[in-house]
């Protein structure tokens, strides 16, 4: 029989059991943090439709699709967890109470060239908020309260929310004469931070047209340190950015009042996000000592979120959280948790008797009490079994020999101190317990701060 050679394709992830605890326990925290506001958790078919996923169609999406045929249906694998939810919004419209608040986390897939930190399939962890005809404004200031609380969960100190809003940029546009152009003009200052300001300068002035003087009108204003206070000197000259401002300023007052520090914020007009659909506050958010790795959570305001599938008007804010690339960059940066326990269970009982039946009866002790408990049965030699338990990094081991079994008791054996006890079940119990406890406080990522930053925000 020939082998075959096992290999994982190129673009997924596969991970070894302790880094898919780690994982696990990312997505955990993410899936508390947005119970805690009131969003509900969906989950969409990873197959729809080729029709339902290309409504909008064109540009980069069909290039990148992966797409086949069963039968007479053509389908496609979804490529984010917007469209599915757009989908489900205008399919269940009637069924659902609004504003609706949901979360979702799940594989979505990309047949893009894979690179290392990019890949073909992937977690986005998203939230959205949809309403029905119309949807307050304050929903959009409470999105950044989301994502702060997100990453501070999730043990991340040093990052900071940049906000923006669509309409000052649109509004922007036209007060300065760029309204023919307002379309590439936003997409190049968004790529303001990649390449920099002399080449975005350039494109602007050589590639569209834009004045040499207002391309430096526009770039200074974007790089202005108090971008509310300069806005003001716009004020009166445009409707549209008018109303942007005051969107702006209603943003940020709310977040305040939401929770979120002033030195995890800021209003940043470079931000624009390149897809056409959003039309009122942009997000972007930065880990402050890797501006290299570029956003790990990004979103904002859209006017109709299922204009594809149905007349109803659904405007909707959200957020995406590309939770594989940031599983990666913060392992290879170093920044994952290993203090943390990942073993796959509390304790290991070796039987050291011929009837298995106590140990048994003691493993289901210990489960009905919520210790999570492997019970060995393999004819191994001690020292094997012993390095099965390290392997694993199962913080306690249990023997159950004659002597225990007559007596009523065990010996539970601290892996970490070596510390050996006789106990009963019940004491066994309280035992492991509270050393679990201890060994499992603390947060998913450790939060690496350097010497000279300690103090700082």
């Amino acid at each position: 029989m020939d082998r075959i050679k096992p290999r994982t394709l190129s673009g997924f992830m596969e991970l070894l059991p302790q880094r898919q605890v780690q994982f696990e326990r990312m997505v955990e925290a993410l899936r508390k943090t947005y119970s805690l506001y009131g969003f509900t958790p969906l989950d969409t078919p990873a197959i729809e439709a080729s029709e339902v996923l290309l409504a909008k169609g064109g540009g980069e999406t069909e290039k990148q699709i992966y797409r086949f045929t069963k039968g007479d249906t053509d389908l496609s694998l979804r490529f984010d967890l917007t469209v599915p939810l757009a989908k489900y919004v205008a399919l269940h419209h009637n069924e659902l109470t609004f504003p609706f608040r949901r979360f979702q986390i799940g594989k979505v897939y990309r047949g893009e060239r894979a690179q290392r930190g990019r890949f073909r399939e992937f977690y986005q962890a998203d939230i959205d908020v949809i309403g029905d005809g119309a949807l307050d404004i304050a929903n959009e200031a409470e999105v950044p309260a989301i994502i702060y609380n997100t990453f501070t969960a999730l043990g991340l100190r040093r990052f900071k929310i940049r906000v923006n809003n669509r309409k000052v940029l649109n509004g922007l546009f036209d007060a300065l004469g760029l309204r023919g152009q307002s379309g590439d003009v936003m997409r190049t200052i968004d790529k303001l931070e990649k390449i920099g300001t002399e080449k975005v300068r350039a494109i602007l002035t050589e590639d569209f047209a834009v004045p040499a003087d207002t391309a430096d009108k526009l770039l200074a204003l974007l790089a202005t340190k108090d971008p509310m206070s300069a806005l003001e000197h716009y004020r009166g000259q445009n409707a549209l950015l008018d109303q942007g401002i005051e969107e702006l300023s209603t943003v940020v007052g709310y977040m305040s009042a939401f929770g979120v520090p002033a030195d995890h914020f800021m209003v940043d007009l470079t931000i624009a996000r390149g897809l056409d659909y959003y039309t009122g506050t942009v997000y972007e958010t930065v880990m402050l000592d890797h501006p290299e790795i570029g956003s790990i959570c990004s979103g904002g305001r859209y006017d109709n979120l299922a204009e594809y599938y149905t007349d109803k008007q659904l405007p909707g804010v959200g957020i995406s959280i590309g939770l594989t690339r940031l599983f990666f960059v913060l392992e290879d940066q170093g920044y994952l948790n290993d203090a943390l326990l990942t073993a796959p269970a509390d304790v290991l009982i070796l039987p050291m008797t011929q009837d298995l039946s106590p140990a048994i009866s003691l493993a289901t002790t210990l489960r009905e009490a919520g210790v999570r408990t492997q019970l060995y049965t393999e004819q191994k030699k001690f020292k094997a079994k012993m390095n099965y338990a390290d392997k694993l990094g199962i913080p306690y081991v249990i023997f159950l020999g004659e002597d225990e079994v007559s007596a009523g008791v065990c010996a539970v054996k601290d892996m970490g101190s070596g510390e050996q006890v006789k106990a009963d079940p019940d004491q066994a119990v309280t035992l492991i317990q509270t050393g679990i406890r201890q060994r499992s406080t603390g947060t998913p990522i450790q939060d690496k701060v350097s010497e000279h930053m300690r103090g700082q925000p």
